[in-house]
C-alpha cells in the first residue's frame, strides 16, 4: 500500500464514519481491507482505492467504512452505566414523567445489541413500576451487518459469559443449537435502525435517555463537538447523557453539564443551570 493509498483511505473513512486513522494504523487498514479487497476481485489495496476513485461497486464505500470501524461489546458493559440507570436515571425519569408515561432511549453505535438489550433487561426486571408505560429503546449504527445479529439476538457462549449474570441467561434466553437467543419479548422492545452519526439524525425525535459511548474516543475534536451538540438537540431538556468511561464532554460542548459523583453521566447544561438554582439535583426535577 503506498502512502497515498493510506492517506486517501484515512480521509475517506474520517469523511464518512468519523473515525480518525492515524499514522501507524497502516497495518490495521491493511488487516481489516485486504480481505474486503479480494472480495471485490481486487488484489491489493491500491487497486480497492483505485476502484473507490473510479466510482467502483456501490457496497465497496459502505463496506470500507464497515470494515474499519469497532464492534466490541458485551451486554451490561462497565457495569456503572447501568447501575446508574437502574439507581439514577429510571427514578428521576419516573417522577418527571408521571403524567405522560412515555420513555424514549436512543443507543448510537448499538453494534451487536448487547447495550440495547442490557437496558430491555434492566426495564423488564423493573416492569412493576411501568405498569402502563410506553418504554421504546432505538438502537443505531452504520454497519447493516452488525445490525442483521442485533435484530437476530443470536449469541455465542463466549458472547453471553460477558458481563451476564447466570440467572439472566436462564431467566432471558434460550438454547438453539450452540447459540443462545434473546427472549423475543425484549427482542421486541428494541427498534433498530441503519444510522450514520456523521448524517443529520434529527428525524429519530427526542429522547429522555442517549446512551453514546465508546464511540467518541475515535473522532477528533471537531467531529466530537458536532456529535455532541447534534445528540443535545435531540435530548429532552431534562434527559440525561452516557459517555463511555474514557469519554467527556469537557472541553468539547457547552450544551452540556458533568452531573456530580457520577462518572459518565451528563445532563444538560440548561437542566443543570435550573438545577443550581433552585439547589435540587438536575435530573431530579419534574418536568413542566
Amino acid at each position: 500500500m503506498t502512502p497515498e493509498s493510506f492517506t486517501f483511505l484515512s480521509q475517506y473513512v474520517k469523511d464518512h464514519s468519523g473515525l480518525v486513522l492515524s499514522k501507524g494504523k497502516e497495518y490495521l487498514l491493511e488487516h481489516r481491507l485486504l480481505p474486503l479487497a479480494r472480495n471485490h476481485d481486487l488484489g491489493t489495496i491500491d487497486e480497492l482505492v483505485a476502484a473507490l476513485k473510479n466510482g467502483g461497486p456501490a457496497r465497496l464505500g459502505p463496506a470500507v467504512v464497515e470494515a474499519m470501524t469497532t464492534n466490541e461489546s458485551f451486554f451490561f458493559r462497565d457495569k456503572t452505566p447501568f447501575e446508574q440507570f437502574e439507581s439514577t436515571i429510571m427514578p428521576a425519569l419516573l417522577e418527571a414523567r408521571a403524567q405522560q408515561r412515555r420513555l424514549r432511549i436512543w443507543c448510537a453505535a448499538a453494534s451487536t445489541g448487547q447495550e440495547p438489550y442490557s437496558l430491555a433487561i434492566c426495564i423488564k426486571e423493573m416492569s412493576a413500576k411501568l405498569l402502563h408505560w410506553r418504554t421504546e429503546i432505538i438502537g443505531t449504527d452504520l454497519s447493516a451487518e452488525v445490525l442483521e445479529k442485533a435484530k437476530a439476538g443470536m449469541y455465542s457462549q463466549f458472547e453471553v459469559q460477558r458481563g451476564l449474570p447466570i440467572q439472566l441467561l436462564v431467566k432471558y434466553f434460550r438454547q438453539v443449537g450452540e447459540l443462545w437467543q434473546i427472549d423475543a419479548g425484549l427482542r421486541a422492545m428494541v427498534d433498530y435502525k441503519p444510522l450514520n452519526l456523521m448524517d443529520n439524525f434529527s428525524h429519530l425525535g427526542k429522547f429522555d435517555v442517549v446512551f453514546c459511548r465508546n464511540v467518541l474516543i475515535y473522532f477528533d475534536k471537531e467531529t466530537k463537538t458536532r456529535v455532541l451538540d447534534s445528540i443535545a438537540r435531540q435530548l429532552a431538556p431534562d434527559g440525561y447523557l452516557v459517555l463511555g468511561a474514557a469519554e467527556t464532554v469537557i472541553g468539547l460542548s457547552e450544551a452540556f453539564r458533568p452531573l456530580p459523583a457520577h462518572r459518565g453521566l451528563y445532563v444538560p447544561a440548561g437542566a443543570a443551570a435550573t438545577a443550581a438554582r433552585s439547589g435540587a439535583a438536575p435530573g431530579l426535577m419534574r418536568a413542566g
